[in-house]
């Protein structure tokens, strides 16, 4: 999801040549389907759970009452900023005690409801066939701030891994997170290639760790930066798959 674009030191990738990609690491929301209509629908689907299942909580907590509860619990723990599965829940186990119902009793299948309907995207059309095209060619690991689970959208099948910020306690930009995906995937940053929309999150907060990147332009937006760009910009992973289909016979030659 956009981010504000700030200060960096000068990064200065050569965009568009050709480099040794060994296996990609792609963002999620907003990279592989659209987050606004899941955001959208998450609020409205667990409301309508607790009008049925938690009535006082339902009336004590209409939507934007439950919005301030948990921006109010987000800034009592900055620590769980990049945990918003544990922050969703808290919001509801709170909810639940100051309206009277007993979350021992509802706060798990409430959460379910909601974790639920937080997976069940709508993928951009490109995304499906341009996955098989690229794990065909290298491996693919899921690096994400978000709490998506790739198992229950039905997609794991692609991917060697996923790495979210809740399991490794950093989200990105921070370096840490990219790294360790490196780690697991057994390659040095400068042969992962990082794809994703957001500027700051995916391709400065990769590029800054050492990665190679790619941005993932759906909204034909401008480059901000003067001080860095992607080595790659793409409007669609179809496009991604298409350079990577390009650029393999000389990768595997160098690598003979």
């Amino acid at each position: 999801m956009p981010s504000p674009v700030p200060a960096h030191p000068d990064l200065r990738p050569v965009p568009g040549q050709a480099f040794p990609v060994r296996a990609i690491t792609l963002d999620l929301d907003d990279t592989l389907w659209p987050f606004a209509p899941i955001g959208a629908r998450v609020e409205t689907v667990m409301h309508d759970w607790l009008a049925a299942h938690c009535p006082r909580t339902a009336a004590r907590f209409p939507l934007p009452a439950m919005r301030a509860l948990r921006d109010q619990l987000n800034a009592q723990h900055p620590h769980l900023v990049h945990d918003f599965s544990a922050m969703r829940r808290m919001t509801l186990e709170h909810a639940m005690r100051q309206a009277g119902d007993d979350p021992d009793v509802h706060a798990d299948a409430a959460f379910e409801a909601f974790f639920a309907e937080r997976n069940r995207v709508e993928f951009y059309p490109d995304v499906l066939p341009a996955l098989a095209r690229l794990a065909a060619h290298v491996p693919l690991a899921a690096l994400s701030n978000g709490n998506a689970d790739l198992t229950r959208i039905g997609v794991h099948g692609h991917f060697s891994f996923q790495l979210g910020a809740r399991e490794h306690g950093a989200p990105k930009p921070d370096a840490s997170i990219f790294l360790a995906a490196c780690e697991r995937l057994g390659l040095p940053p400068a042969q992962v290639l990082h794809v994703g929309d957001d500027i700051e999150m995916d391709v400065v907060g990769a590029a800054q760790a050492g990665l190679r990147t790619c941005w993932l332009n759906r909204e034909g937006r401008e480059w901000p930066l003067a001080q860095i760009a992607p080595d790659l910009h793409m409007t669609c992973l179809t496009a991604l798959a298409d350079w990577l289909d390009s650029t393999r016979p000389s990768m595997d030659i160098a690598a003979a």
